[in-house]
Parts: C-alpha cells; sequence; structure tokens
C-alpha cells in the first residue's frame, strides 16, 4: 500500500495566511514563508499555497510569495488561485512551484487541462473540487465557493482525469474550517470514481478525522490548514497516530 500523504494548505490573501469558516470570516494566521518552514521542518509531506483573492491581485504578487515559500521547502509545492492560462501557470512554476491547482479556470475551460498537462505533465496539474451537498447530489461550485458551477462533483472528477488531470483536491464547503470531519462519503464517492489520486480537504479537527478519511474515505491524502497554522496538533504527532492505526505514512523526523 502506498503511503498517505499529509498537506498543509496556505491560503494566502494580501501576502499572508488567513483562515475562515465555509470559505468566509477570514483572519490572519500567520506569514506563508515562516509557516511553510516549520512544516517543512516537522515532516510535511506537501503544501499547497492558495491565493484566495489572486483575481484581484498581480500576478508578480503570487509570485512573490511562491518564491518566498520554495526557499524554505525541500518538498513539492502546489499552488493555486488565479491561475487562468498557460501564463499563469508558467508564472507558478518558473516561481518554484512543483504543481498547479486549477478550478474555476478549469470549469470555464476545460481544454486548459490538456493543455496544462501536455505542457508539464499530468503530475503538475491538479485539479481543485469544491462541492456542496445539495440533496442527494454533491454540486461542484467555483470562485471560492460562491458561484454555482451546474456540475456534479463524481462526474466533474472523473471529466477531469479524462483530460489529462494527475491528481483531484477536493473541498468540502459544508466542512471548511468546522473542525467537524472531513465529509468521508464525498471523498469516498469521488475516490471510488477515479483512478487518480484524491486529496481530502475540508474539516479536519483532530488525529481520528484523518484516520476516517484515509480508511472509510478512501482518501489517498489529506489536507488542513487551521489544526496545523494553530498548532491543535503537529506533523509528527499525526503521523504518530496514523501509523499506531495501520496506516502507511513517510517518515517523519
Amino acid at each position: 500500500m502506498l503511503s498517505k500523504r499529509i498537506i498543509a494548505c496556505l491560503d494566502v490573501r494580501d501576502g499572508q495566511v488567513v483562515k475562515g469558516v465555509h470559505f468566509e470570516e477570514l483572519r490572519a494566521a500567520g506569514d506563508p514563508a515562516a509557516l511553510a518552514g516549520r512544516y517543512n521542518a516537522e515532516g510535511i509531506d506537501e503544501l499547497v499555497i492558495l491565493d484566495i483573492t489572486a483575481t484581484i491581485e498581480t500576478r508578480r504578487a503570487r509570485a512573490d510569495t511562491v518564491r518566498r515559500v520554495a526557499a524554505e521547502l525541500f518538498i513539492p509545492l502546489a499552488v493555486g488561485g488565479g491561475i487562468h492560462s498557460e501564463d499563469d501557470a508558467a508564472a507558478a512554476i518558473d516561481a518554484g512551484a512543483d504543481k498547479v491547482s486549477l478550478n474555476t479556470a478549469a470549469l470555464a475551460d476545460p481544454g486548459l487541462i490538456t493543455t496544462l498537462a501536455a505542457r508539464y505533465g499530468s503530475q503538475a496539474v491538479v485539479v481543485a473540487i469544491d462541492a456542496k451537498r445539495e440533496g442527494d447530489r454533491f454540486a461542484v461550485y467555483a470562485r471560492s465557493g460562491r458561484v454555482a458551477a451546474d456540475r456534479e462533483a463524481v462526474e466533474w472528477a472523473r471529466e477531469a482525469e479524462r483530460r489529462g488531470a494527475g491528481e483531484i483536491l477536493l473541498t468540502s464547503i459544508d466542512r471548511d474550517g468546522t473542525k467537524a470531519g472531513f465529509d468521508c462519503v464525498l471523498t469516498a464517492a469521488v475516490s471510488s470514481a477515479v483512478s487518480i489520486p484524491v486529496v481530502a480537504s475540508g474539516g479536519a479537527g483532530g488525529l481520528d478525522d484523518f484516520v476516517d478519511v484515509f480508511t472509510t474515505g478512501r482518501a489517498d491524502a489529506a489536507l488542513a490548514a487551521s489544526i496545523f497554522h494553530n498548532a491543535d496538533t503537529n506533523v509528527r504527532a499525526l503521523k504518530r497516530h496514523l501509523a499506531a492505526h495501520g496506516i502507511p505514512v513517510r517518515p517523519w523526523s
């Protein structure tokens, strides 16, 4: 069995890390480069930067943040938020990103997934899916969870894979920032539908939540922000807990 990955997320606005609930009520959570250095030392497997206001900020500002964070890391770095074109993706990768994450742009132009996969390889293309329960389906939302995309999460994940995505970053809007646990039903539905890795996001509140999402949710990786930023737990303690439950993880220092 492949090792499960633990990923820290830095939601960035105006060059600072922020965190909220249900994508709203954002509050400051620290300097991105400082947090990146801390997580790297603790043994995090990967880091994601999501520039949540990239649509109104300049590409230069985002690239500066990416460069500062990349300088602290010896692990893969993914960058999302405001990646709307080949040029945006190139700027992020030139600044130090190993992967780019597409959300709104992929929904508007699914062909961009294929274009970037051909240029950089599927391993460098992540499709982020923000989903919310609506009855018995999981509706997809764009623009940081504000605009309904008229798509269903499982079907969109399948299409993203067909178009060349190498990974799905799956966020439950219902669980975002709540610390109520990952949405394992959503995660299992998408994980069962695709053969590429699925990263679960939204709701991490304690160590057992990760156990649940790796077992019941069938996730390949799990992403968290608040519990790491606020030092509710640390990467070493989490990996020890997972290993004790028979879940394979990468070594930690």
